[in-house]
């Protein structure tokens, strides 16, 4: 079994001859910058990941009018192999090449995987227009970054479960970026980067290995926060409403009480 660090020194390779085009993919502006890498791993290995994802009733299922989602941070539940690639991502070479693609370059990856880690969405999942968290879980660090390396062979765009990136907002029209298989999207997390995941229609599973960079840097002019905001689709009414005012609620008591009364428990809770 490769460790992290072979698996990043793979992933360094195929960055390395390729960080100028990818750079320019994702600095197209008049578009939330992202950009898509294929072929990012050996396609044995990419398989191998795969199959050793853990069974979906071993996850958290997160189910409401706002996604429906399997997902999982507790790494050391799973084969091994699964979480020597969801770090292979934050071994510093990575972070770097990363950081020349994006021009960021204070990013640092989150080793507690505060809402990273892995996911799985099987038919009928999806997750609606959000914006993601602002900060890290000690309000610190500025989200920056997603990482979403898909591993599920075979996956088509016409089988669901692509992510779509709303350029002009939740009530414009979405950019659609299939969950192809083997392949590395990165994409920026800001104040305006709403993103969703269309419905899963096919009868397997989208896998996916996620990892968020963040910095302390302020992206915008003034700081800001928010938590975890969601909108409806276009044509989903009621639904928007009662999103946008739960965005309300939580943000503001947030803002005030911080994590006095609820901390996410979606991080990788390790032995003291």
């Amino acid at each position: 079994m490769l460790d992290r660090t072979e698996i990043a020194d793979l992933i360094v390779a195929r960055l390395e001859p390729a960080i100028d085009g990818i750079a320019a993919d994702f600095q197209t502006c008049g578009r939330i910058r992202s950009c898509q890498i294929f072929n990012l791993l050996p396609h044995a290995l990419a398989t191998q990941i795969h199959d050793r994802f853990p069974a979906s009733e071993r996850m958290v299922l997160k189910r409401s009018i706002k996604e429906n989602k399997h997902v999982a941070a507790q790494m050391n539940a799973f084969d091994p192999l699964v979480e020597e690639a969801v770090y292979a991502f934050q071994d510093p070479r990575v972070v770097e090449q990363v950081g020349r693609i994006t021009g960021l370059t204070t990013l640092e990856p989150d080793s507690d995987l505060y809402a990273g880690g892995i996911s799985a969405m099987s038919k009928g999942a999806y997750l609606r227009p959000h914006l993601d968290n602002s900060h890290d879980k000690t309000r610190d660090r500025y989200r920056a970054l997603n990482l979403l390396y898909y591993v599920t062979p075979h996956w088509r765009e016409e089988d669901g479960g692509s992510l779509q990136l709303w350029d002009d907002g939740p009530t414009g029209t979405p950019r659609t970026v299939p969950s192809r298989f083997n392949s590395l999207v990165i994409m920026l997390t800001d104040k305006a980067s709403w993103h969703s995941v269309n419905e899963v229609v096919g009868d397997r599973r989208r896998c996916c290995v996620s990892n968020y960079y963040f910095s302390r840097d302020c992206p915008d002019e003034a700081d800001y926060f928010h938590a975890t905001s969601f909108r409806g689709e276009p044509g989903q009414v009621a639904s928007d409403l009662l999103m946008r005012a739960d965005n309300a609620l939580r943000t503001t008591v947030l803002k005030v009480l911080g994590d006095k009364l609820w901390t996410n428990p979606h991080v990788y809770h390790r032995d003291p």
